[in-house]
């Protein structure tokens, strides 16, 4: 019997009553908990969500910290947390350039930021009340050591397989073992045609591979040669030939796709590199969110 995962979910404008009753499903089928990212309002979900469900585990994956002050950020937390009954995990980071940019926000060093942000909120419990486990957005080393000095937890988002015994080596064992969340987001598509399930996941990451920051974690993943040749490509323009650049070997690293067997046959092996909430972030070739959830659900009835 394979494990349960958890699941993403997003809320997006006109289907929010109806992403807030999925919950309820998710919650019923036994799922190991629900992570919300931040487009469409993670932390809004997770409060409806809170009220919604009862006992499933729900947080963020991620919330922006530069998109709220970290005092509101401290108290919306303390809530969620307290009327969730102690279910809620906020999960932070200090999200993407272009992200930035359309929010013409100024950002400082990333470490020196995630640090301070997490302080200041530490520092308003007087005034927010009890926090919930603060769980950060990692890639690389130094935040995963940032993760383990000042958080309770670390999650990734399309990391890759192979790389995670290496990147878990910064998190000691005796954490690892307890309570510290280790997760990872892992874009996930179900499909006997296994070319057409590739093609959805291609098309998924190609927003994260136009990233520095992502290029350069996958470098150091052992993914040099297919990144420099995307680098390449973002510089002459050619943005539609990206996905051809994605090979297999990258992508059955850092995404799950194709026929049901084989994607509870990888969601088991991230379960054995010590990722101890796998969330599975469902796409189709058939369709939009709803289509994709009724695919999970019926993978792991």
């Amino acid at each position: 019997m394979t494990q349960m995962p958890a699941l993403s979910l997003a809320a997006v404008p006109g289907r929010r009553q109806r992403t807030v009753e999925l919950s309820k499903e998710i919650e019923k089928r036994g799922f190991q908990g629900i992570y919300c990212p931040s487009f469409g309002d993670g932390m809004g979900l997770c409060l409806s969500m809170a009220h919604a469900t009862n006992e499933i585990p729900i947080g963020t994956s991620i919330a922006n910290i530069y998109a709220r002050h970290p005092l509101e950020m401290a108290t919306q937390a303390s809530y969620i947390h307290e009327i969730s009954g102690g279910r809620f995990y906020l999960g932070i980071g200090v999200s993407h350039g272009p992200t930035h940019e359309r929010m013409g926000v100024s950002v400082g060093k990333p470490l020196t930021d995630m640090r301070n942000y997490v302080e200041t909120m530490r520092d308003s419990v007087k005034m927010s009340g009890e926090l919930p486990p603060i769980v950060l957005a990692t890639l690389r080393k130094k935040m995963v050591a940032l993760s383990v000095e000042v958080a309770e937890g670390a999650v990734w988002a399309n990391a890759s397989r192979s790389h995670m015994e290496e990147s878990l080596k910064g998190i000691p064992k005796e954490k690892r073992d307890g309570d510290f969340f280790v997760g990872n987001m892992i874009p996930t598509c179900i499909d006997d045609d296994r070319e057409a399930a590739a093609n959805v996941m291609r098309r998924t990451l190609t927003g994260y591979v136009s990233l520095p920051n992502y290029r350069n974690y996958w470098k150091e993943a052992g993914y040099v040669e297919e990144m420099e040749a995307i680098e390449k490509a973002l510089e002459a323009g050619d943005r539609d030939g990206v996905p051809g650049l994605m090979t297999d070997r990258w992508l059955s690293d850092s995404t799950l796709y194709g026929p049901l067997k084989e994607v509870r046959e990888g969601l088991e092996a991230w379960f054995a590199t010590g990722v101890k909430t796998p969330i599975v972030v469902p796409s189709s070739t058939k369709g939009g969110q709803f289509q994709a959830f009724e695919e999970i659900f019926d993978a792991f009835a």
